[in-house]
């Protein structure tokens, strides 16, 4: 069966993530599998991440395999408006959108300030925030560690811990303050309580050794959680790709 490499964006507020399951009205995948069995007939469509109710992506990755010839201005076509096949490329016939993946990419977008029209795509912080030290916290993080207190999820002995991060970054653009970090997989939530943590960290409720401190198996779960409206999956690399966009805003807030 003809397999293909799709990208994709979508605005995940009205959605419960992107995995299909019982009413896949709710999700990213089955709307996608719905309107790809419009045109297609039967098809197979895995994508590389999970992203989780709310979450958006700017570039989420998916295989498509199909036994006809893909067209997707005509799967666009019977899509939501906030969903969007950016393009599709032949693959391998063995491509797998998520065995396959070297790394995902993640922009988290802070705003110091109310917005009336980015609201869905960002998590508003009133209080004043000391960027220094989020970014000095922000820096720690790279390398080989244990978020296991960083997670949602009641981790059994068996499961994984470790999560090598390639990079992590953080710096302020304009009235946005712009947290990302790429890795070869995440915990659940582990964006969300990572910058939670480091928010904490400019309000000077915490400090940024208390967050390395944190990168032990002994050590407690973080509880606060940052929404999911200010979440991206900004990207998906493979063997042989790099990636190197600026770290700007998805979604941009005009300075005031």
């Amino acid at each position: 069966m003809p397999t293909y490499k799709l990208t994709i964006e979508y605005e995940g507020t009205r959605y419960s993530g992107w995995q299909a399951q019982g009413n896949t009205q709710k999700t990213i995948q089955g709307h996608l599998l719905r309107a790809a069995q419009s045109v297609l007939g039967d098809v197979d469509i895995g994508g590389a991440g999970r992203t989780d109710a709310g979450v958006h992506a700017a570039a989420q990755v998916a295989h498509l395999r199909a036994h006809k010839a893909l067209d997707i201005r005509k799967i666009n076509d019977l899509l939501p408006h906030d969903i969007h096949i950016i393009r599709a490329e032949r693959a391998n016939d063995r491509f797998h959108a998520r065995h396959d993946a070297v790394s995902r990419v993640y922009l988290y977008q802070i705003s110091t300030r109310r917005s009336a029209f980015a609201k869905p795509f960002i998590w508003w912080i009133k209080d004043s925030l000391d960027v220094n030290a989020m970014s000095k916290a922000a820096a720690t993080l790279a390398g080989r560690h244990d978020f296991s207190a960083f997670t949602d999820k009641r981790l059994k002995e068996e499961d994984s811990r470790i999560v090598v991060v390639e990079r992590c970054e953080l710096a302020r653009d304009g009235d946005l303050i712009l947290f990302r970090i790429e890795a070869s997989h995440f915990l659940w939530k582990m964006v969300r309580k990572l910058t939670a943590f480091l928010v904490e960290i400019g309000r000077g409720n915490a400090t940024p050794e208390e967050m390395a401190a944190r990168l032990d198996a002994n050590a407690a779960n973080v509880e606060p959680t940052a929404p999911p409206s200010g979440l991206f999956l900004e990207a998906v690399t493979y063997r042989g790709e790099t990636f190197g966009r600026p770290l700007e805003p998805i979604v941009p807030v005009i300075k005031r």
